[in-house]
């Protein structure tokens, strides 16, 4: 007899400040792009919560505000347009705790990732840390080097499997690539020149999105969503990651 597990579906977007591929903003057609992915929970990179500013920087509060029965949690990296811009995570699920972590930077852009404790079933939590990573080569190196380490996913209390989704910014064998399928299972497919490319959205040529996961969960399935909308609401397209957990696995 099978023993019994849960199952879900986690998804990555980089909404690009929900610009679209002809230089409009429009948090309404990511909203769009986001209800045709029947995800359970959702890791979004560049989004910018500015309600005090003008309707089209609102972004956080207008998905939330159109996923009322997710839980939400934002991870700020800087400040902007009057407000904050970050991560963002949404779940089915209970979000138990939330961290923001910052990451190293080389005068560029700041980054960060959101580290968010779900329950997905009775007792039963996974760790999702929701990444974006910059566009530096050495910057890269700085930020591989935080994200293993004891502050972020070496943290000694952590409990429950991992998974590490989201934006890497590497689109070939690099060290961030190389350092974390040391310590985790990869998406990806084989043979190993068939990655799921997901950027520019158009017309995706590279693989800068990632899911990296731990055992006892089991990756079901993975797919690059490529709908009309999504095609053009963004320069990335979402990932999205099945996953299955035994419901008597071990969490520690």
């Amino acid at each position: 007899m099978s023993k019994p597990s849960v199952r879900f579906r986690v998804a990555s977007y980089n909404t690009h400040k929900c610009r679209g591929i002809h230089g409009a903003i429009s948090a309404d057609r990511v909203i769009r792009v986001i209800a045709e992915l029947d995800m359970d929970i959702l890791c979004l990179q560049e989004i910018v919560d500015a309600p005090g500013g003008t309707g089209k920087f609102d972004q956080a509060n207008q998905i939330a505000a159109a996923f009322p029965k997710l839980h939400m949690a934002f991870g700020k990296t800087r400040p902007l347009h009057g407000g904050r811009y970050g991560n963002m995570l949404l779940s089915r699920f209970p979000i138990v705790e939330a961290h923001t972590h910052e990451l190293p930077k080389a005068r560029r852009e700041e980054r960060g990732v959101l580290h968010c404790v779900i329950e997905v079933g009775d007792g039963l939590r996974v760790n999702i840390f929701n990444v974006h990573f910059g566009t530096g080569y050495m910057e890269r190196r700085m930020q591989i080097d935080a994200l293993i380490g004891d502050e972020i996913l070496a943290k000694p209390d952590l409990s429950g499997p991992r998974i590490v989704i989201g934006d890497f910014n590497e689109w070939t064998r690099g060290r961030t690539t190389k350092v974390l399928q040391r310590s985790f299972l990869s998406h990806r497919p084989r043979p190993p020149f068939r990655f799921e490319r997901t950027y520019p959205g158009v017309l995706p040529l590279l693989s800068l999105d990632h899911c990296y996961y731990e055992e006892p969960l089991k990756l079901e399935h993975t797919t690059v969503w490529r709908s009309r909308r999504a095609l053009v609401a963004s320069d990335h397209l979402p990932l999205l990651a099945d996953f299955s957990l035994e419901e008597n696995a071990a969490v520690a």
